[in-house]
């Protein structure tokens, strides 16, 4: 599942969708958003730390007032921040039970079991699936591996009933499960009646009782001594594979080829983007734009990247579309295309994933469409802390992306449900900086169900207790937010004068990659910016800047800043990240304008 548990240190302005990034592709809805008056924030680390570390890098100081701001504050931490090694890595053998979960895979192949592997139908577990069903393949009978993906709507997230009948049926002994399995009490129990054992790689908060596994694997468990806690499913995954070749005196070739699909999930899933993530992320993504799995090629080829891919690539071009399938159909077929090896066939298996993610796009633009004309009809919800719609004909694996986009027009906490079988069940997102999961604890009298984590949970309910729970979930929000969540913030890493602009100060900027939660692209603030007399406003409602501060000008661009357009009659501060503006093979630095506002 694609949640985190904690508000992500400068994980401010993209909410938690698949597919939205605010360039001129951006659907017409999203102008909401950008019409909201934002927070301004600006990150102020200690100056004394700010010039220790700028003395030890010789580097511009405004990318050492960032580092340190990332804590990334000593020159050793820098240099493992900037060049990211795998031998960095830490020992696998560290996480807890991870000698216990070798060895129960050693005894399955010395008694010849049958493994299952399971996993979640999302991009963190079907890459994970993917990663381990390949390795053991290569160092186990073929014949005596299967892998599982739950269907979405049939057996619902994580560790199911029918997905243990399933093993029972087929005599599979062994399941090893990724990216679920942690809360899975009593369907490990029901395996266990039936002699199937258990081994749980997971990365999500674990609950007071855990699972009768023979091992759990979970950085997060409390008396884990590994020392990074944010992997991904995936990673944890990684992390086993890497203790088997270990044991097995396998070379690193055989399970580092995996990086790609490891930095995918990365990407996909929201996790820190730091520690190790960092690593696997930076060379996966070596991997993915050199020799990338014949699966990922396939899907870059669909989406039609030309240019070397970055993280952002990954989660609004592959992740998306491997996600459709859980989301659209069936996600086992995310697995086979990331385990096919012959490029052909591959790119059959991406053909099928592109055509539900356009099912997908198709849903989800109609249903938020739906979902804001019935906000804008209901007056009542403009007084409102929160937003909760309903239509029983809504697609259920879209309702969570609605929620989010929804947020970015009325931005509040907000609940989207649909008719499913006999109860209303539906997606709750989050604004930044409130626990959802706390709020929708708290109605629990009218649920049947729920689960998830700080910025986005899933419920089920009575059809009859509509009403009521959206009644105490307004209530319960309305008298625990802080009035400042309910408008957007930009954070804002640095102050940068246009000098500072240089195309060495943007290389720089560029090694800081790949970027994401916890280390996101820097954003900067400029004071007292003038226009040139040459600014106007483009198509879309953007606004095409030439604008100027001393004697040094810049080109830039906003997206749906239309609206203040005026603004640039007097001297304004600009927000904004530094970007490249390729245009008939002439390549200059511009500025993405973030936001704007009249200099004081």
């Amino acid at each position: 599942m694609a949640l985190y548990e904690k508000p992500l240190k400068n994980w401010y302005a993209i909410p938690l969708t698949e597919n939205i990034n605010f360039n001129r592709h951006s659907l017409p809805f999203l102008q909401s958003w950008s019409l909201m008056e934002k927070r301004w924030k600006i990150v102020h680390p200690v100056e004394s730390i700010v010039d220790r570390l700028q003395q030890a890098l010789a580097i511009n100081p405004t990318i050492c007032s960032i580092l340190v701001d990332r804590e990334i504050d000593q020159l050793d931490k820098a240099k493992a921040y900037f060049r990211p090694k795998l031998s960095d890595l830490h020992n696998p053998w560290l996480m807890k039970d991870m000698d216990k979960a070798v060895n129960r895979i050693i005894t399955a192949f010395e008694k010849q079991e049958r493994i299952l592997v399971f996993g979640d139908y999302d991009v963190d577990g079907t890459t994970a699936v993917a990663c381990m069903y390949k390795f053991l393949s290569r160092i186990y009978e073929p014949e005596m591996l299967e892998f599982y993906i739950p269907h979405r709507y049939r057996e619902g997230y994580g560790i199911s009933k029918a997905g243990i009948d399933f093993a029972r049926d087929s005599g599979h002994t062994l399941i090893i499960s990724l990216d679920c399995g942690i809360k899975s009490v009593d369907h490990i129990a029901y395996a266990k009646s039936l002699g199937i054992d258990f081994i749980v790689c997971d990365h999500h908060l674990p609950e007071h009782e855990l699972p009768a596994a023979v091992a759990i694997l979970n950085p997060k468990q409390m008396d884990c001594p590994y020392p990074y806690k944010e992997l991904c499913g995936c990673g944890v995954g990684f992390k086993l594979i890497a203790a088997l070749a270990n044991h097995f005196n396998i070379d690193e070739e055989h399970y580092l080829c995996f990086l790609d699909l490891l930095a995918t999930a990365i990407a996909a899933d929201i996790v820190p983007i730091t520690g190790e993530n960092r690593i696997f992320a930076w060379h996966g993504l070596k991997k993915i734009n050199a020799y990338p799995n014949p699966g990922i090629k396939a899907l870059i080829k669909l989406g039609n990247i030309q240019k070397e891919l970055s993280i952002n690539n990954v989660v609004f071009v592959i992740a998306p579309r491997v996600n459709a399938a859980g989301r659209m159909d069936d996600a086992r077929k995310a697995v086979e295309l990331f385990i096919e090896e012959d490029g052909e066939r591959a790119m059959e298996f991406a053909a099928m994933l592109h055509s539900d993610n356009t099912d997908r796009k198709e849903a989800d633009n109609s249903i938020t469409a739906e979902a804001l004309d019935m906000i804008r009809s209901d007056l009542t919800l403009a007084q409102k802390k929160t937003t909760v719609v309903f239509k029983e004909t809504w697609h259920k694996g879209v309702v969570g992306i609605v929620a989010s986009r929804l947020i970015e027009n009325h931005y509040r906490p907000t609940v989207v449900l649909t008719q499913s079988g006999e109860v209303v069940t539906g997606s709750a997102r989050s604004v930044p900086g409130f626990n959802l999961y706390e709020a929708v604890h708290a109605c629990r009298e009218y649920l049947l169900g729920y689960g998830g984590h700080f910025a986005a949970a899933g419920l089920s309910l009575l059809r009859e207790n509509l009403e009521a729970f959206t009644r105490k979930f307004e209530e319960v929000v309305n008298a625990s937010i802080d009035e400042r969540l309910l408008i957007p913030e930009i954070v804002i890493d640095a102050e940068l004068s246009f000098n500072e602009i240089t195309r060495s100060f943007y290389n720089i900027l560029c090694q800081m990659e790949p970027f994401g939660p916890g280390n996101m692209r820097p954003v900067f603030i400029a004071r007292n910016v003038t226009d040139t007399g040459y600014s106007k406003i483009a198509k879309e409602n953007h606004i095409r800047f030439v604008v100027k501060q001393g004697n040094i000008s810049f080109t830039g661009i906003g997206f749906n800043l239309a609206h203040k357009f005026q603004l640039l009659k007097k001297p304004v501060d600009l927000v904004f990240t530094v970007d490249e503006n390729e245009w008939n093979g002439n390549i200059n630095l511009q500025l993405k304008v973030v936001d704007l506002r009249r200099s004081e």
